[in-house]
C-alpha cells in the first residue's frame, strides 16, 4: 500500500484544508456558493464545502445533519443534501440535544469572521442564535460534545477544557486539553466521564476532564470517538480501523478494517437503530452501515 503522510491531526479542519487544493478549491466555493444552487447530491458536496459535524436527525432517522464549513445541510434518504440555514456560518463545533430531537448546538466562525460562541438551534437548524459567549469569548469550540447522562453538562475546547452544567448559558475552565486533541465525546452513563481522541491514542476522563489515562491499548492517532446513547463508544483508531466498547468496562474488539486509505473523522449513530451508524471521510464522502460498522456503503444508495 502506498504509504500516505499526512499533517499533524490537531484538529479536523486543518487536517481536512490540507487535503484540499487551497488555490482551485477556493475559486469554485465563491463560484458555486454565490450561485443560488442550494441542494447537491453528496458526491458533489466535496466539491463546495467540507464536513465538520453528523448526526441523525431523531425526528425522521432517515435524514442526516452536516454541519459544514458553510451552513447547516439536511441530507435527505436519497442522497441530495439541501441547506437549510438562514446564514452560511461555519459551523466548526456540532452537536445535537440528547433528550430533544428539535434542539442543536454548535460552535464556529460567523460568515462575516470572528467566532459564533456556543450557539443553539430550536428547529432542526434552519435558526441559530448565542446562548453564551463562553470564556475567554467568543469562543470557537472546534470539539465540543454534551453529555446523554446529564443533558445539562456540555463540554468543549476552547482555550483550555471548558463545561457548563447549566446547558451552555454560563461555563467555567476545567484546566487544558490532552496534548494533539481531534474529539471529545461525553459518556452515557457518567456526567464526569469523558473521552478524548488524540494524536497519540484514546484517552479517558473520569473527573470532568481534570486528568486522563489512556481508554486504548493503541498508542496511534484516532480520528473521532463517539458514544451512542446506549454507552457503546466508537473511535477510529488510524492504521487499525474501527474499534467498539462499552461503557464502562471498554473490552475493545475491532469491528471493521477495510477502509483502505480512507480515515473516518466523524461518526453518529441511529437512536431507533444501534446497528445503523453513518460516517463522513476526510475526503467528504458520506458512508452508511446497516450491521453495526462492519461493511459500510455510500449513503443515499440501496
Amino acid at each position: 500500500m502506498r504509504k500516505i503522510t499526512r499533517p499533524p491531526l490537531t484538529s479536523k479542519r486543518l487536517w481536512l484544508g490540507a487535503l484540499l487544493a487551497a488555490g482551485a478549491m477556493a475559486a469554485l466555493l465563491a463560484a458555486t456558493m454565490t450561485r443560488g444552487n442550494e441542494s447537491y447530491p453528496l458526491p458533489q458536496l466535496p466539491e463546495v464545502t467540507h464536513i465538520h459535524g453528523l448526526a441523525v436527525d431523531a425526528r425522521d432517522p432517515s435524514r442526516l445533519f452536516l454541519a459544514t464549513h458553510h451552513g447547516f445541510f439536511v441530507v435527505s434518504e436519497d442522497g441530495i443534501a439541501t441547506r437549510v440555514s438562514a446564514a452560511r456560518d461555519d459551523f466548526m463545533g456540532f452537536t445535537p440535544h440528547p433528550g430533544d430531537p428539535s434542539v442543536l448546538y454548535a460552535s464556529g466562525h460567523p460568515e462575516a469572521g470572528g467566532n459564533l460562541g456556543f450557539i443553539a438551534s430550536p428547529d432542526g437548524g434552519t435558526t441559530w442564535a448565542q446562548l453564551s459567549k463562553g470564556i475567554h469569548g467568543p469562543a470557537d469550540f472546534h470539539q465540543m460534545d454534551v453529555s446523554k447522562a446529564d443533558p445539562n453538562v456540555i463540554y468543549g475546547a476552547y482555550r483550555g477544557l471548558q463545561v457548563s452544567h447549566d446547558g451552555g448559558r454560563s461555563w467555567r475552565m476545567v484546566g487544558p486539553p490532552p496534548a494533539g486533541l481531534i474529539d471529545l465525546a461525553a459518556s452515557a452513563r457518567d456526567r464526569d466521564t469523558l473521552y478524548a481522541a488524540t494524536e497519540s491514542g484514546l484517552l479517558v476522563s473520569r473527573d470532568g476532564g481534570r486528568s486522563w489515562r489512556p481508554a486504548h491499548p493503541q498508542r496511534r492517532p484516532v480520528s473521532l470517538v463517539e458514544v451512542g446513547p446506549g454507552g457503546t463508544v466508537h473511535a477510529f483508531v488510524v492504521g487499525i480501523g474501527l474499534v467498539r466498547a462499552v461503557e464502562p468496562s471498554l473490552d475493545w474488539e475491532t469491528v471493521s478494517r477495510g477502509f483502505g486509505e480512507r480515515i473516518l473523522i466523524h461518526l453518529a449513530d441511529d437512536p431507533s437503530d444501534p446497528d445503523r451508524l453513518y460516517a463522513a471521510t476526510q475526503r467528504g464522502e458520506v458512508l452508511a452501515s446497516r450491521d453495526g460498522g462492519r461493511s459500510w456503503a455510500p449513503f443515499g444508495t440501496k
